[in-house]
């Protein structure tokens, strides 16, 4: 059989994918509950999208069916095995400060720039055209091929839940949502809850502070589990000693520190605000900890008796813990890395609630229970109870796996580099099918965009991962 130039093949509908990926991202696809009903579960613009993924399916010969709104398939080819294609037509909210209109998707320098261009409309455009190229050539399958779409990847993956309820599980599959060369393992991803109430920690039977420096009022830091919180704010009543004592105490710490933050007396209170640096939760060392940082000054003062037991164990088990050394739950693993641990939210009421909101990521060569158990146990003492929020477990592809081989053989032959296989903290759509990873688009060596301003994908890499889309379809499905 002569071989096939899939980038020739590409090439022949380079100005059609151009031109369908613009209009596709010029559908402003963020959640929106203000629209949502039935048939458009998160809301019109996501609907709109989903809509036209399928109707390019459909003009290119594939059979297609609505899931409720929650997510729809577009499939093609024959026989008992399926190959899925895992991808999503939502986007994050565009935010601010694009040099050019987050949904007009112009292309600038060679870069099409709109928000979804990465991530992941630019990519499922992409694994469409590269199947038009399968079709458009007549070969033969002896597998089906099924495209899935998600709509709310970038929340809940409500989609993909409901979708799986009644749909067939492929026999294997890919995301285009991630990088090349391949991730073929995923850690597990946790998020959680520890709380002490009012009425708990009296039950504790602390002794009460003969002589505090300060009651502390209210502590507040993060708005997600997954992000290292950048701003942290504590509000303090002196006592035994005076505003202006605790405002140059903080400022002196902050210097010698090198940390940045201000401190002011306000209606009888000293409001103390620490600046950190934020970073995605799966690597919480590369931030800087506004929330563990602000309350490991405290920790240097002497505060009311449950403040004290508060701060306490924040300052013992979460302060500069990115791997749960302190708490006992350390883990490293050759292959997937170590456990991680982000203290994404920290709140505190004086006679409220108290609480840290965790997330945690963890390789498949400790066990959940194991390494929860330990972590329930410490904070208990201090009348912290643990809730599971959310909790993914593992996911790995055997790396001998013909999927796996298959996708490295394609990625080598189009790129003429050696196609290396990754494990990562994160999450991808990969963990949803049995038989998962995530391919692309992500180039070695480019910056990521996704979730930022001026959001882009390269037009030429916009052409090469179609090219081998094309290829891993019919390898995957001849």
């Amino acid at each position: 059989m002569t071989t096939i130039n899939w980038l020739e093949e590409t090439n022949k509908l380079k100005d059609e994918l151009i031109a369908t990926t613009q209009d596709f991202l010029r559908i402003k696809s963020v959640l929106d509950p203000a629209t949502a009903g039935e048939g458009a579960p998160f809301g019109k613009g996501i609907r709109e999208a989903l809509d036209f993924a399928l109707d390019v399916c459909k003009q290119a010969g594939m059979t297609t069916k609505d899931v409720r709104g929650y997510a729809a398939h577009a499939e093609f080819g024959q026989g008992e095995e399926l190959v899925g294609i895992l991808s999503h037509v939502d986007v994050v909210p565009e935010g601010d400060g694009w040099s050019t209109p987050p949904y007009a998707a112009e292309i600038v320098d060679g870069k099409l720039v709109a928000r979804g261009a990465i991530d992941d409309k630019g990519p499922t455009m992409a694994a469409i055209f590269a199947a038009k190229v399968v079709l458009g050539l007549g070969l033969p399958l002896s597998k089906r091929v099924r495209f899935i779409f998600g709509t709310d990847e970038e929340s809940s993956w409500q989609c993909v839940k409901t979708y799986f309820e009644t749909e067939e599980m492929p026999t294997m599959g890919f995301t285009p949502d991630a990088d090349f060369p391949l991730i073929y393992a995923e850690k597990g991803l946790t998020d959680l809850t520890l709380s002490q109430s009012y009425e708990a920690f009296q039950k504790l039977g602390a002794s009460a502070v003969e002589q505090a420096d300060a009651k502390l009022v209210s502590f507040q830091s993060g708005l997600r589990m997954n992000m290292v919180p950048d701003k942290g704010t504590a509000k303090l009543a002196p006592q035994g000693l005076d505003s202006q004592a605790i405002v140059e105490r903080y400022e002196k710490h902050l210097e010698q520190t090198g940390l940045k933050g201000q401190a002011e007396a306000k209606d009888s209170l000293v409001v103390l605000h620490m600046e950190g640096v934020s970073v995605h939760g799966m690597d919480p060392k590369k931030g800087v900890n506004a929330g563990t940082e602000l309350l490991h000054f405290l920790h240097t003062l002497t505060l009311d008796a449950r403040a004290a037991v508060y701060v306490a164990a924040a300052d013992c088990y979460l302060h500069k813990q990115h791997d749960g050394q302190a708490i006992g739950i350390a883990h490293d693993d050759e292959e997937m890395g170590a456990l991680t641990l982000n203290t994404g939210v920290l709140e505190y009421e004086a006679e409220g609630d108290a609480l840290f909101r965790l997330n945690i990521r963890y390789p498949h060569s400790i066990s959940f229970e194991k390494w929860s158990t330990t972590l329930a146990d410490r904070f208990a003492a201090a009348a912290f109870d643990l809730q599971v929020v959310e909790h993914l477990t593992p996911h790995r592809v055997d790396p001998n796996h013909p999927l796996v081989t298959t996708l490295q053989k394609v990625y080598t032959e189009q790129t003429g580099e050696e196609a290396g296989i990754i494990a990562i903290g994160g999450a991808t759509y990969g963990r949803s099918l049995d038989v998962g990873v995530a391919f692309g688009p992500l180039f070695p060596g480019r910056p990521d965009s996704a979730h930022q301003r001026d959001e882009y994908i390269l037009v030429d890499d916009l052409v090469k991962a179609t090219a081998i889309y094309a290829q891993a379809i019919y390898e995957l499905a001849k």
